[in-house]
């Protein structure tokens, strides 16, 4: 296996660095290497979704069906969203990227940041911020891991 795996790992919405990192680190690569390289991939989608984002809404809404019921949607979402947006804002889309786990990382974030129109450099930044603790949280468990583990097959 090689780094650019890990890369590719880091850039899939599913495992995003939760699985880049680790699998950097598996093939032996340097916990500090894997962690920049799996960030810097990981962020890298952020542009992307929003490209993305902004791309398929503007062909849905073409069609008569989305056009009718997605601003509906969304309308109804903010209004019931909008005081937890308002009271965490920016600072709790950092929160959000930041935990570890499944469906909380740079792809849903950017999701969200896009869908309550959150301004794109400001939560790119809180993003990033998140993205960046959260691979800090899976390279300290990683390593943890694999010395916990090693320890336990020294005492045997």
């Amino acid at each position: 296996m090689s780094l650019t795996r890990a890369i590719l790992l880091s850039l899939l919405p599913v495992a995003e660095l939760r699985g880049g990192i680790p699998a950097a680190l598996l093939i032996g690569t340097n916990p500090l290497l894997a962690y920049a390289v799996c960030v810097i991939a990981n962020l890298a989608v952020v542009p992307l979704v929003y490209i993305f984002l902004g791309y398929i809404h503007h062909h849905l809404m073409a069609v008569s069906i989305y056009k009718q019921t997605f601003p509906r949607f969304m309308e109804k979402t903010r209004k019931r969203l909008h005081h937890k947006i308002e009271r965490w804002g920016y600072f709790g889309l950092t929160l959000f990227v930041a935990i570890p786990l499944p469906v909380t990382g740079a792809y849903t974030g950017t999701l969200g940041a896009w869908f309550f129109g959150m301004n794109k450099l400001k939560s790119f930044l809180a993003i990033a911020l998140g993205v960046s603790i959260a691979g800090l949280i899976v390279t300290a468990m990683v390593l943890i891991g694999n010395r916990t583990y090693s320890i336990f097959l020294t005492s045997l």
